[in-house]
């Protein structure tokens, strides 16, 4: 599916892009909610590896809660802060509101992030952070249908203005498509068993809320271990609702021509689908020679432009995995644009 660039009236009146005005002294620089919206993950080693410093220019493709893009600006570098969530665009806009003109806050999924370039007038960047995957308010918030213990609509849409729900997924999709979803997205291993079950009930009770799907999925394949039973399920939903493959190729795309030479790209995973595709387009680009059996000689690679800098993920260590639990399958790669 095709996705266009939607944008939130909210933050394109004008100007056209949101640039954060400094406050004035007397006003509360702190954050409009004492929460914590998201802990980032991997934050320090993130920093390091991008190396921000004054002058540069970072796109923070995911900026979430604000974590990461704060980090940034605090080393010096300026961010232009892109989110599809309308909520975490505000929550940014608030938190970091004191920093003025040096971050610039959109809503748009970071897969547009040319045209968000294009539309700046902005030719090229110093580098750029991918956090993919749910952030903990997401997750938090029933109203928003990613949750497994907390009942809201079957929805998972990250930006709410698209179309497709986790709902008609669910109740419109063959047995054979949720079975494919479920297999190759949530790596479920009763994927069929689960299909088929969803594809008889919905016949006369169709799925319109979280937990009674759940509760389907537990009843079905019971308990093992700590992890609900129908995680990997509700994790195939989210990646299909929101296409999130499907963004992180087209993304990694767009922003490999717009990265300044000695500019790092630094991509946070969760899934291993979205690893073996970030590792698969570091390692393509980063080949400087190919060679097939049919051919007499090796050949120059034409899409050699990066030099890796992890030639393996960069993974939270055991304190960072005990104070923040959905840290433990994070996977930190980063490359440097070489021409």
């Amino acid at each position: 599916m095709v996705r266009q660039l939607v944008m939130n009236p909210l933050w394109i009146e004008p100007p056209a892009w949101l640039a954060i005005n400094p406050r004035a002294p007397e006003e509360s620089t702190q954050p409009a909610e004492d929460f914590i919206y998201h802990r980032p993950v991997l934050q320090k080693e993130a920093l390091e590896l991008l190396k921000p410093k004054a002058g540069l220019l970072i796109l923070d493709g995911t900026c979430g809660g604000g974590g990461h893009t704060e980090a940034l600006l605090e080393s010096g570098a300026d961010v232009l802060a892109l989110d599809q969530d309308p909520d975490a665009v505000r929550h940014v806009t608030e938190r970091l509101a004191h920093l003025g003109r040096r971050i610039i806050v959109r809503q748009a999924n970071f897969r547009y992030a040319d045209c968000v370039l294009d539309e700046l007038g902005i030719r090229s960047i110093g580098g750029a952070l991918l956090d993919l995957g749910v952030s903990s308010r997401q997750l938090e918030n029933a109203e928003r249908g990613f949750s497994l213990i907390r009942n809201g609509p079957l929805d998972m849409r990250m930006d709410p203005q698209t179309s497709l729900t986790a709902a008609t997924i669910v109740n419109d999709y063959s047995e054979e498509e949720l079975t494919r979803i479920f297999r190759e997205l949530g790596e479920e291993p009763a994927a069929r068993r689960i299909a088929s079950m969803i594809v008889k009930i919905r016949k006369t009770s169709p799925f319109r809320e979280t937990l009674p799907l759940a509760r389907t999925i537990e009843k079905l394949v019971g308990r093992h271990g700590r992890q609900h039973p129908a995680t990997q399920v509700f994790q195939a939903l989210r990646m299909e609702v929101n296409d999130e493959l499907g963004a992180l190729e087209q993304g990694l795309r767009v922003l490999t021509p717009r990265l300044e030479r000695g500019g790092r790209i630094a991509v946070i995973t969760f899934h291993s689908l979205e690893d073996r595709m970030v590792k698969n387009f570091f390692r393509d680009h980063s080949k400087e020679w190919l060679d097939r059996p049919e051919w007499p000689e090796p050949r120059r690679n034409p899409d050699c432009d990066f030099a890796l800098v992890t030639p393996k993920p960069i993974e939270p260590g055991e304190e960072e995995q005990r104070a923040n639990p959905r840290s433990r399958s994070a996977k930190l790669r980063v490359a440097e644009k070489i021409k």
